[in-house]
């Protein structure tokens, strides 16, 4: 993957996850920043990459979706079930990047999306196992390892930059 492609992924990601409140407006500017330095070029992304942290909270919601639009990324309206599937695959790709380990990531989705979301049920449920491992027939290992494959998948799942599938 390409400096640009990974910019470009990393934006689509975190705007996924502000959209539904998982990260700041300000984060959003640093990585319209770090896509600028990757290559990534378009009038909306300068003006976004150019807010401060004070106009970030007012700016980046007006501004957003224009800098998606001319980049050819996805923005998903707050709480629709694609962006919801979005901030899944965006939690999925912090696993192997180290941000989240594997307990980490089936409790962080079952908090978001309880057993709601039909392509998150998989970690929901893994999450429950990790809460009565002593009683379990599964050991630590293997439902990391569970976790791990299911995050692999999910995160393999996105097409054109998280283009819904």
């Amino acid at each position: 993957m390409s400096p640009k492609e990974s910019a470009a992924d990393d934006l689509q990601d975190l705007a996924a996850l502000w959209s539904i409140g998982e990260a700041r407006a300000h984060d959003v500017v640093e990585v319209a920043c770090a896509a600028l330095v990757a290559g990534l070029d378009s009038p909306a992304l300068r003006i976004l990459a150019g807010y401060t942290r004070a106009e970030a909270e007012n700016e980046v919601p007006d501004l957003l979706p224009a800098v998606l639009d001319e980049l050819d990324l996805v923005y998903y309206p707050r709480d629709s079930e694609a962006g919801q599937e979005a901030v899944l695959r965006a939690l999925a790709h912090q696993l192997p990047a180290g941000k989240l380990t594997p307990r980490e990531l089936a409790s962080r989705v079952h908090q978001l999306f309880g057993h709601q979301l039909p392509k998150a049920e998989r970690l929901a449920e893994l999450d429950d196992e990790y809460d009565i491992i002593e009683y379990g027939d599964r050991t630590l290992a293997e439902l990391d390892a569970a976790v791990t494959a299911e995050a692999r998948t999910l995160a393999h799942n996105r097409l054109d930059h998280g283009q819904p599938s």
